[in-house]
């Protein structure tokens, strides 16, 4: 079960993974020893998955960002294998979610520039056969939080 001060700890360090105990300690009111053990115990009991390095898109030369909505003609086991292998090997695919409603997947890509989308849409096609795919270009991010609510936990 979280306290307060973890939840406070997770906030922090999902702002800045980098931020020193020291700091961390102090804004919750704890020694460094003991926010450290926190922080130790929290890893442990897997509320910190892992930690990351945001790259700047922009430097890394990705800027431009495609969402694309997929409708499958097959719910199969061996097709949805296949699916995820595909999509799982083309690295400008950075996020995909199955959906309820009228479509099946949202596919979000990252690309040099929005020509480059139709490489990765030769891609996908090539390893697995969709119904309908439809591209809509990010013209701006409007919100792009760094971590999820702490409040639940």
């Amino acid at each position: 079960m979280l306290d307060d001060r973890d939840r406070k700890i997770l906030s922090l360090l999902q702002a800045d993974a980098d931020m020193p105990v020291t700091e961390i300690a102090a804004s919750v009111a704890l020694s460094a020893s003991a926010c450290s053990r926190r922080i130790t115990r929290l890893k442990e009991e897997g509320y910190i998955a892992r930690t990351l390095v945001e790259l700047d898109r922009r430097k890394v030369g990705l800027p431009t960002t495609v969402f694309v909505i997929v409708r499958t003609g097959s719910h199969a086991a061996d097709w949805l294998e296949k699916f995820h292998a595909a999509v799982n090997a083309v690295p400008e695919i950075v996020e995909v979610h199955r959906l309820t409603g009228n479509f099946d997947y949202i596919i979000k890509i990252v690309l040099p520039d929005v020509e480059h989308y139709d490489v990765v849409y030769k891609q996908l096609v090539s390893r697995i056969e969709l119904f309908d795919m439809s591209a809509y270009i990010s013209m701006e991010t409007v919100k792009q939080a760094k971590g999820v609510p702490t409040n639940y936990a």
